[in-house]
C-alpha cells in the first residue's frame, strides 16, 4: 500500500500555511495573499532554496534527504507528532518496499482479545481498528454506549458516530465536540500514510467529506496520536460523566483498546449505579461483524 506522492507535498504547504511570521521571529509587512509563511520565508529558515522547497511542495521532487526533512521540520516548529508522520510520509513515498505492509482495515483481532474485554467488564472497554470502527466489546461497554447510539450502526464506528449521528451533540457539548472532532481527524490523518488506500478508509471519508466541520479540518492536515482523554459527556440514563478514555495498544498496530474510566467520585458513582442495573454479562464479548475493505 503506498501513500499518494503529494501526500508529503500537501502536508508541507499545509505546515507553512499555518505558522505564522510573528511564531519565527520574523516581522509581518504588508497584506498577505496566502496565509502563514511565504515560501521565500520558510526557504531561508531551512536554509534551502525557493526553487526546491517549490519542487518539494509540487511534488516534483519526491526524494528530500534526511538532513532536508530535519531542517523543514525544525523551521516548520512540527511536533513530535507531526515529526513521525513527515518521516512516514516520505517513507511510504519513496521506500516504501523497507516498510511492513499494514494489516488490511478489515482483519479480525486476535481471539484472546476477546477474553481480555470479558476479564475487564465491570469496566467499559472496547475494541477499536484503524478506522474506528468499533470491532469488540464487553458487557458494560454495550450497557454504557447503547443509551448514546453509539450501537445505532453496524459496525458501529466513533468516527461517523462523531460527525453523522444527531445525538453526539446532545452527548458532547460544543467546546467537547469540536476538541473530540479535531482528534478524530488527526487520528485519521495519521493513519492515512498506512491505510489512505484501503478501501474502508476511503468509504469512511467519503461518507464524512460532506459534513463542513469534518472537511475543513481535514484540509488543515493536522495530525494527532492516539493519547488518554478526559472527556465530559451527558448519559440520558445518569447525567453528566467526566470520564478519563484510556488508551491500551493491543500488540498489532490497527487495534487498541478504550477504557472509560471514571474521573471522579460523582462520576464513578453514576457510572456504578448505571452498570449495576445491567442484565448480567454475557459469556463472551460481542464481536462486531467484520466488514473487510475493498482492495485498492
Amino acid at each position: 500500500m503506498t501513500t499518494h506522492p503529494s501526500s508529503l507535498a500537501a502536508f508541507l504547504r499545509s505546515r507553512r500555511e499555518r505558522l505564522k511570521p510573528e511564531q519565527v521571529g520574523l516581522a509581518s509587512h504588508g497584506r498577505r495573499r496566502t496565509p502563514g509563511l511565504r515560501r521565500a520565508e520558510l526557504a531561508t529558515l531551512a536554509g534551502l532554496s525557493v526553487e526546491y522547497l517549490e519542487r518539494l511542495e509540487q511534488g516534483r521532487d519526491t526524494n528530500p534527504s534526511g538532513a532536508v526533512l530535519t531542517a523543514l521540520a525544525d523551521a516548520l516548529r512540527l511536533s513530535r507528532d507531526e515529526k513521525q508522520h513527515l518521516a512516514l510520509l516520505a517513507m511510504r513515498q519513496h521506500s516504501a518496499t523497507l516498510l511492513p505492509a499494514p494489516p488490511r482495515v478489515g482483519d479480525d483481532p486476535r481471539p484472546g482479545m476477546r477474553d481480555l474485554l470479558d476479564r475487564l467488564d465491570p469496566t467499559p472497554a472496547c475494541l477499536l481498528g484503524p478506522v474506528y470502527d468499533v470491532v469488540a466489546w464487553n458487557a458494560a461497554w454495550e450497557t454504557a454506549a447503547t443509551p448514546l447510539g453509539v450501537l445505532d450502526t453496524d459496525p458501529p464506528n466513533l468516527v461517523r458516530y462523531h460527525f453523522l449521528h444527531p445525538l453526539a451533540h446532545r452527548t458532547f457539548d460544543d467546546a467537547s465536540w469540536a476538541s473530540t472532532a479535531d482528534e478524530a481527524v488527526g487520528w485519521l490523518r495519521a493513519a492515512e500514510p498506512d491505510w489512505g488506500s484501503d478501501g474502508a478508509f476511503r468509504a469512511l471519508i467519503e461518507d464524512v467529506q460532506a459534513v463542513p466541520e469534518f472537511a475543513a479540518r481535514w484540509a488543515t492536515h493536522v495530525v494527532a496520536s492516539r493519547q488518554p482523554a478526559s472527556k465530559r459527556i451527558w448519559h440520558p440514563g445518569v447525567g453528566h460523566l467526566n470520564l478519563r478514555l484510556e488508551v491500551l495498544f493491543a500488540g498489532e498496530a490497527n487495534h487498541w483498546l478504550q477504557l472509560w474510566l471514571p474521573s471522579d467520585d460523582e462520576a464513578a458513582t453514576a457510572l456504578g449505579s448505571l452498570l449495576h442495573t445491567r442484565p448480567s454479562p454475557a459469556p463472551h464479548a460481542r464481536l462486531a461483524p467484520t466488514t473487510r475493505g475493498v482492495e485498492a
